[in-house]
Order: structure tokens, then sequence, then C-alpha cells
């Protein structure tokens, strides 16, 4: 039997009105995967729609866990496959999307990471607009996350070099990871196609906990970058207080 390509991680809890789509994203794809889904113990229908899939998963679990992080790292630890993402329950890959993140890693054997173009989208009735994404650079990255976690796929050996995401963070581990990515092996490969659809709806934690998002952003920048650009103080009031209200 051929060996899987990719480990996808999907962290969830309570949001089993969207994993049906998030798995049926996956399992569409014409690409051999192996799928953990590691539910911190829902009390919705989320068991329901996991077993509805488990044919296919390469594990599951449903009980208490250390938070979203450590979900993440814990799937990917039970794989194999040479490539590794996470994707979150709410959201969904678009056809052939892992297909074309796998082809332009293969195409460049230097690159530790590659990212695609997503979608933002709060409801389908609303359409979706371009999330920002932009070709990788240290000063741009200095500035906001350039990259869209949905859109990301990594080499195994990258993310064991530099130890997966950090299970200590609970806003911005991806963000985090971008950076020790770079700083530890070099660029992310940007690659501009569109791959997946980020959903935006009012319980993501980037929704509920902006003011904890907004303290974790940057000082992952000042970890990595030295200082917080000017920028982050100047947004901080419409991104923590008056886009809650909106």
């Amino acid at each position: 039997m051929p060996s899987p390509l990719i480990t996808i991680a999907i962290p969830s809890f309570n949001q089993g009105r969207f994993l049906n789509e998030a798995l049926a994203s996956i399992f569409s794809q014409e690409i051999l995967v192996e799928v953990f889904v590691l539910d911190a113990g829902s009390s919705d229908n989320s068991l329901a729609i996991i077993n509805k899939w488990a044919n296919k998963l390469a594990g599951w679990r449903s009980y208490s866990d250390e938070g979203q992080a450590a979900a993440i790292n814990e799937g990917i630890a039970n794989g194999r496959a040479p490539y590794v993402c996470w994707l979150n329950s709410d959201d969904f890959y678009l056809p052939n999307g892992l297909l074309k993140m796998v082809s332009e890693l293969d195409k460049n054997p230097d690159a530790s990471a590659i990212y695609g173009r997503t979608w933002n989208m709060r409801q389908k009735s609303e359409g979706r607009r371009p999330a920002w994404v932009e070709a990788f650079d240290e000063h741009r990255l200095a500035l906001r996350c350039i990259i869209s976690q949905p859109g990301t796929l990594i080499r195994r050996n990258a993310w064991e070099a530099v130890g997966g995401v950090d299970s200590q963070m609970q806003m911005c581990m991806d963000y985090d990871l971008w950076w020790r990515l770079y700083k530890q092996i070099g660029p992310l490969l940007f690659f501009d196609d569109f791959v997946a659809v980020n959903r935006e709806h009012a319980s993501t934690k980037t929704n509920t906990r902006r003011r904890d998002h907004y303290r974790e952003a940057i000082a992952t920048v000042r970890r990595y970058y030295g200082h917080a650009p000017l920028k982050w103080w100047l947004a901080q009031p419409y991104a923590v207080w008056f886009k809650s209200i909106l």
C-alpha cells in the first residue's frame, strides 16, 4: 500500500457544524493523506461527524487536552508522512489545494515550507474575500502575519527541527512558527494560487479574545524581530476595541 504524503492534524472543540466540511475537503483531494482528529471533549455533534469519517481517519480521540497547540503537535507526531500541516476544524481546502502545494514543494527542495493564498469567508451567501497574503519578507512579516495558516504545508524534517508549534501559546502559535522556521532554516516559499478557505465567525478565538491575540502577536514580533514596529501600536485600538463592536 502506498505511503501517505501528508500528515494532517485537526484540532477541534465543539465545531461539529463545520467539521464535516473540513473532513470532506481533505478526503476529496487526489492525494494520499493520513488524518488525525484531536477533539478536546466536544459536547455537540462532533463525535457523530468523527464516526461518520472514522474508517478514513488514521486516528482520533475525544477528551480534554492541554490546548490547540499541544493537540496539533500530538496529531503530527502520530504520523509518518514527509509533509505535515494542520487544518482547524472550521476551515477547509479548495479542490487540489494540497496537491498544488506538494507539487510546488517538490520543485523547490530547499524550501522548508510553502504557503499559498486563501480566502476569508463569513457566510457562504456573503461570498469570499482574499486573506492578506504576501511573498515572504522579514520586514513585512514583522508588520503583520502575511501567511495564512490553512494555506501552508511544511516538510516534516523542518517541523521536527524547530519542535513544532509552541504548546505554551494560545493565540499566535502559527505566527510564532513562521518566525522560527525562517530564523532557523530560511524563508518560507510563497505560492501564488488559492488553496484553502479560512472561515470567520463570531466564536473564533481571534474574535472572542482580541486583546490576548494582540498581546501575544506583539510579544512574538519583539522576540524575533527585536522590536514591535509602530504599526502595531497605531492599529491596536481598532483591532482590539473598535473592531469588537462592529
